[in-house]
């Protein structure tokens, strides 16, 4: 758990090289402790444990070719996989990852697939980051302001001043200020409203990012990102 020594936390090496030095600042120990709180009093924590940091373990720091911000995990039972927007196999798609679908259909002619597994994303270097990587069962946002934010922070400062070429796709009024701080002369910032159905239809539908972030990455000489889900995850 966080506050572990960074050679005992259980993280992808090229993330551990950039990040391992968090785990011993005094927010991160404080998180350690918090999360222990909660799990002492019964409280569900969502996602599992081994599944807290999936999004740097699936993507490492070297393999990224797009960033997508969102801001805590799903809440109900089964749905959180670290993974943000994404939801394990046999997990109906939530609203908002069915507003995406919708987009990317209208953008790239995508076909929606019986699963909301983005799994075949992070494998091609589409970091699918949450600014909070825990909540507790059915209670959104209960681990905001615990130390999670300082630590995403420094991974899309570390994004944003040791790789160049990556696309950010900011969604939201809360990714976007995450964001920032991203040099904009190094890398390639798509903001639009959140996909959520509350503001989808107020710029999200019609924004085009992923045939956008596709002809960044191909002009830098990097291949896109093949955004087709398979049928089976």
């Amino acid at each position: 758990m966080p506050a572990e020594p960074a050679r005992r936390v259980r993280l992808e090496a090229s993330w551990l090289e950039q990040l391992g030095g968090e785990f011993e600042q005094s927010h991160m120990r404080e998180l350690s402790a918090f999360l222990r709180r909660e799990k002492a009093a019964g409280k569900r924590i969502f996602p599992p444990g081994d599944r807290i940091f999936h999004a740097l373990d699936a993507t490492p720091f070297h393999a990224v070719k797009a960033v997508i911000l969102g801001q805590d995990p799903y809440h109900g039972p089964g749905q959180a996989h670290g993974l943000c927007f994404s939801v394990p196999p046999g997990v109906p798609p939530p609203p908002s990852l069915k507003n995406i679908f919708r987009e990317l259909r209208n953008d790239l002619g995508f076909e929606a697939p019986p699963h909301g597994c983005l799994e075949h994303w992070a494998r091609q270097g589409v970091l699918l980051l949450n600014a909070v990587l825990t909540v507790e069962a059915r209670k959104a946002a209960s681990h905001q302001g615990k130390g999670w934010e300082r630590f995403t922070d420094r991974i899309v400062e570390a994004l944003n001043t040791r790789r160049e070429g990556l696309v950010f796709l900011l969604w939201g009024a809360h990714a976007q200020r995450k964001g920032a701080i991203i040099d904009q002369a190094r890398h390639q910032v798509l903001s639009a409203p959140h996909p959520s159905p509350f503001s989808a239809d107020r710029g999200f539908f019609g924004c085009r990012h992923f045939s956008l972030a596709n002809e960044y990455l191909r002009a830098r000489g990097i291949g896109g990102i093949d955004w087709q889900l398979p049928s089976q995850p």
